[in-house]
């Protein structure tokens, strides 16, 4: 694969690249930072379909593949001040949007984030995220923009990395690849922070990563933040957070992007009046001040009188040996409003768990209200490329209830 487009970039130019991770990451945005010319990452698993509804929303002047150069005769203009990356944020929804970050906000995430880490600029960071999603984009920006050092593995080479764990290398992953470096590591305690983001980390799975040594770091945010600003519930210098009357999560400071590209309705619903970004996601603060989050304000279930976040019971569930996927939602219920139901991938087809059995696992652990009144087993569950449930995607009705 030979990619040139970068080296002949420059500012107010729109440059979308539809690579695979790899080396040649860390020479673009390498390029771009002393350009100043803006980039779109473009998620290479996307369909053909997908990427045209990206690369029409966007509009750039060039397209990068790794067979093919794709000029484009009407590229939107671009401001590079305002929008130096051009991200699509995760679409749980099916329909991701482009969030316009400028090069100041992506600055302070980077060092907001060493500094929250206690990390040098020297230490090395291992990028195997993909670089279209912005947990993965950052870890390479610490190469472009700080100096560090960056080594990018594929997530198929996590064996490697569980056998020979880089010394003092941090590592920025989503709940699956913990998964995977756990079960194949013995020791991980040569590396240096795990840093996890992309959806809500299962306790169980925690607990395991600490038993070998791992130093886990939980990391809230999103696209439009410049990925995780919000660690362990303490948020950046300079990143301030708070609690709407509604219960929704609010963030404001320096790492905030500008908007959405050519979709300003969009932009005005993700702002207060007051100019705070709206996340989406509802949460609270405990009384030592640190952000707890309980999940989508959308995904909310009201059974009875009571509020059931899904997050909480599929983390819950999900420490259930029986489990290996699983995903909580509200069904219509003429009684309840809603019941609470579990959609689980088992862990042996031969022998899934039985619902009194789940139910009974919860109770020890959560409200007995938000134990799953109905089970149903599945095959799989819809994610995104980068790991998250797509909630709304799960069938809404059931494929196979489960006693």
């Amino acid at each position: 694969m030979t990619v040139t487009a970068h080296r002949r970039a420059r500012a107010g130019e729109l440059i979308a690249y539809a690579l695979p991770p790899g080396d040649i990451w860390l020479e673009i945005l390498a390029a771009h930072a002393s350009s100043g010319a803006s980039f779109l990452p473009i998620d290479v698993r996307l369909s053909d379909r997908e990427r045209r509804a990206v690369i029409e929303r966007a509009r750039p002047g060039l397209l990068v593949t790794p067979d093919d150069e794709v000029l484009f005769a009407d590229p939107a203009p671009i401001d590079p001040d305002r929008a130096w990356a051009v991200v699509a944020t995760s679409g749980v929804s099916g329909r991701p949007k482009l969030a316009e970050l400028p090069r100041t906000a992506l600055g302070a995430a980077v060092a907001g984030s060493l500094t929250a880490l206690d990390a040098s600029v020297f230490d090395p960071w291992v990028a195997c995220l993909s670089p279209a999603h912005v947990g993965g984009l950052m870890v390479l920006l610490r190469g472009a923009l700080a100096g560090a050092p960056v080594d990018v593995f594929d997530g198929s080479e996590l064996a490697r990395l569980a056998v020979e764990p880089p010394d003092g290398a941090h590592i920025a992953l989503v709940p699956t690849l913990l998964r995977r470096l756990v079960a194949n590591a013995q020791d991980l305690s040569r590396l240096g922070v795990l840093l996890l983001g992309g959806s809500a980390l299962d306790p169980a799975l925690r607990d395991a990563a600490a038993r070998l040594g791992a130093r886990v770091v939980t990391a809230y945010g999103l696209t439009e933040s410049c990925g995780g600003v919000v660690y362990d519930g303490i948020p950046f210098d300079g990143t301030d957070v708070r609690i709407s009357s509604a219960g929704e999560i609010e963030l404001s400071g320096p790492t905030v992007m500008e908007g959405y590209r050519s979709d300003p309705v969009a932009t005005a619903g993700a702002f207060t009046v007051d100019g705070w970004l709206r996340t989406g996601d509802m949460g609270e603060l405990d009384a030592e001040g640190r952000l707890v989050v309980h999940g989508r304000s959308d995904d909310t279930i009201r059974s009875g009188a009571e509020t059931v976040w899904p997050d909480e019971v599929e983390a819950a569930l999900r420490s259930h040996p029986g489990v290996a996927d699983v995903a909580v939602t509200g069904v219509a219920d003429h009684e309840w409003g809603q019941r609470v139901v579990a959609w689980v991938v088992p862990a042996d087809r031969a022998l899934p768990p039985t619902l009194d059995a789940l139910r009974e696992h919860c109770r020890e652990r959560l409200a007995r209200f938000k134990a799953p009144r109905e089970l149903i087993l599945v095959d799989a569950l819809p994610r995104t490329p980068s790991g998250k449930l797509q909630r709304a995607a799960v069938p809404p009705g059931p494929a196979e209830p489960h006693p």
